[in-house]
């Protein structure tokens, strides 16, 4: 099926190239993206009845999600819900878990192609934005050109809403909607580390000379760093963090492709890293990449430190640059990319050890087989941001402002890559890195997604949201995106059966219809307790605040010295059936290794003694859902199902955070 969609796109392509007039299609919902929030987004809508179109310029469906970000920034678990959740859980089908936050490019790639498959949506790959067309406030027609034909109208698309889940925001900007780009001054929005930002985080050590000839000025600078001068903090600018790519290598000799030496390669490029390690000498790769495992000897190699995969200052004209433009951008990142790898294992200047270490690695033959082996994604972490009717900032991040009209929450550090590399006090330093956390999850309004009514009533925007930069920081996770393409889905939907803008959908609608069909095709709900909902939670003993980060907005913990402590999680309206259940566990140093938990089905209790000791966490949170085992569930007994742990038998501290039912035909 698969295959015959791709061929069905290809021979239009060729009919149109041909064709003196651009093809027209028409339907309910036009989708400009194929990142993972548009795939979600395509489904959620496809299921719902309506007739939908994915449009994405590239060959790939999924965006970083498919192409490299295999390590996923996650936050708090708390905030992946509906399809997403459904992903992450699918992936753990291919390794044997029930959810899994790190896997191989091709695993998602593949899931993403399923959700397709299993749904009526169209996707046409290769055709990129050329024009919109608009009456008054409403878009009326998508006008695309062949990527392979650039200039030549080759498809319009006519739709009732559109949406646009690209990373860059061209169908927005194309509409009119207003955007910024780059950093705002602190004082727009009240905030404290929006724009320039000279912090200790990914920076060079003090004492790395910036000229060609070290102490001359009139040398010039290397390559790499700016001639210019550093504002004062908080001032705004065009500049965009840093691109670069989340690199898979294999060690796998027999699936490994030996990296050679790239298209204009410049050994200078790398003079600086050169520098950095005269000060900061080398003790393995971890030095200047972020290294991090995936399943089968692979990697999700991101930046690490002042010198690595970011591309710093090399990219600030991409978001708002034209097809050709950006693919010369890109090139020169990839190019950039290849000859980093192939100095670290190659150049006389680096040691021996390290450069047998880098040897070891090499593309794999099994990952981008239609792209030489390379991610076809470019990881564009921030491009254009739209001015909505809500604009998220970080004081909606730290809580001191708080939206109630939520269609999904995020919980990520607020996070910017360094934006620009310059001279500063006779020393080379990177400048935009930030990384300020510590807040729980906060709830992401709906009318960050959609456009100001003056400009644009049939557009929703996921992806390239309305938030400042530093909030977009922490939003911009791609379980978020997902989410968010779900919600601005059901959204589209209501807007269409109701004849209304987007900006006059009910939003208590929305979240109604994703608690009662996360998964957009009608499979049975999840039922979840967290101890914070008090009227389901029941407390003996002593019992204090979470130290670590748990599943949600907090949870709590006893300690086995203090006496004995329970706590039962009733499932007072879970409808009856079978289900997996769980119970989540925040691991911390003080963790007791042996936990005490009675599981009532609504008939028979059974006690269990898990030895915690040995669970293997794996991804970036301290914290995992353990398996209590299958259940009949009943409500027929004497009193609710219910799951209670205690610190009977615990040698340290017991954590009370969350339990989950999954009803298991969904597993």
């Amino acid at each position: 099926m698969r295959n015959f969609k791709r061929l069905s796109c290809i021979l239009f392509m060729f009919c149109w190239i041909y064709d003196a007039h651009a093809q027209t299609k028409v339907v309910d919902l036009c989708i400009y993206g194929g990142t993972s929030a548009g795939v979600v987004a395509a489904y959620t809508a496809s299921k719902a009845g309506k007739s939908v179109v994915l449009i994405e310029p590239s060959q790939m469906l999924g965006g970083m999600s498919s192409g490299g970000l295999g390590q996923t920034d996650i936050g708090n678990k708390y905030v992946v819900t509906g399809l997403a959740l459904d992903f992450y859980r699918k992936i753990g089908e291919q390794y044997g878990a029930f959810e899994q936050w790190i896997f191989e490019p091709h695993v998602a790639e593949g899931i993403f192609n399923a959700y397709m498959e299993q749904c009526d949506a169209e996707v046409v790959f290769g055709q990129v934005l050329l024009d919109v067309k608009k009456a008054g406030t409403n878009i009326e027609e998508l006008v695309l050109q062949s990527v392979d034909q650039l200039g030549a109208p080759s498809l319009s698309v006519k739709a009732k809403v559109y949406m646009d889940c690209s990373y860059e925001g061209d169908l927005m900007a194309k509409a009119g909607v207003s955007y910024h780009v780059g950093r705002e001054a602190n004082s727009v929005y009240g905030e404290t580390i929006n724009g320039v930002q000279l912090m200790k985080g990914h920076q060079f050590p003090n004492g790395v000379d910036p000229y060609v000839v070290k102490g001359d000025p009139s040398s010039g600078l290397l390559w790499g760093i700016r001639d210019g001068e550093l504002l004062p903090d908080g001032t705004g600018d065009k500049k965009v963090q840093a691109y670069n790519y989340r690199i898979a290598l294999t060690n796998v000799p027999e699936n490994r492709i030996p990296i050679t030496k790239p298209d204009n390669y410049d050994p200078t490029r790398y003079e600086l890293l050169k520098r950095q390690k005269e000060i900061q000498p080398w003790k393995g790769l971890n030095d200047v990449f972020i290294w991090s495992l995936m399943p089968n000897g692979k990697t999700d190699i991101n930046n690490r430190n002042g010198f690595s995969t970011d591309m710093i200052g090399m990219n600030w004209e991409y978001p708002e640059a034209d097809f050709e433009r950006r693919q010369e951008i890109i090139k020169a990142h990839e190019e950039y990319t290849k000859g980093l790898l192939y100095f670290v294992g190659n150049d006389a200047s680096v040691p021996e050890f390290i450069r047998k270490e880098m040897q070891q690695w090499g593309y794999p033959k099994d990952e981008y087989v239609t792209n030489n082996h390379w991610s076809p994604q470019l990881y564009i972490r921030e491009a254009r941001r739209m001015i909505g009717e809500l604009v998220m900032t970080q004081n909606h991040c730290q809580g001191r402002e708080v939206v109630d009209d939520e269609v999904g929450y995020a919980a990520y550090t607020m996070d910017s890559h360094n934006c620009d590399r310059l001279v500063v006090n006779g020393m080379v330093k990177n400048e935009g890195n930030v990384e300020v956390g510590g807040f729980p999850p906060f709830p992401i309004s709906y009318r960050a997604l959609v456009p100001k009514r003056d400009e644009v009533t049939n557009l929703l925007v996921p992806v390239c949201l309305s938030a400042s930069h530093i909030a977009f920081g922490s939003i911009r996770m791609e379980p978020v995106f997902m989410v968010l393409g779900q919600s601005a889905a059901v959204a589209a939907c209501i807007a269409m059966d109701d004849g209304i803008s987007v900006q006059q959908v009910d939003v208590q609608q929305v979240k109604s219809i994703l608690a009662n069909n996360p998964k957009a095709d009608g499979r049975q709900v999840d039922y979840l307790i967290s101890s914070t909902d008090t009227d389901a939670v029941a407390f003996s003993g002593n019992w204090d605040p979470g130290k670590s980060k748990g599943y949600g907005r907090g949870y709590v913990q006893a300690e086995s010295a203090a006496g004995l402590s329970a706590a039962t999680f009733t499932a007072t309206s879970i409808a009856d059936g079978t289900y997996d259940v769980y119970t989540y566990f925040p691991k911390t140093a003080e963790s007791s290794r042996k936990l005490t938990y009675a599981v009532f089905d609504g008939k028979r209790e059974k006690e269990l003694v898990l030895d915690l000791s040995s669970v293997e966490i794996k991804g970036q949170t301290s914290s995992t859902w353990v398996p209590l085992g299958s259940y009949t569930v009943t409500k027929g007994g004497t009193r609710p199902p219910s799951v209670t742990l205690s610190t009977k038998g615990a040698d340290g501290t017991v954590a009370a955070n969350a339990v989950l039912f999954v009803p298991s035909d969904d597993q």
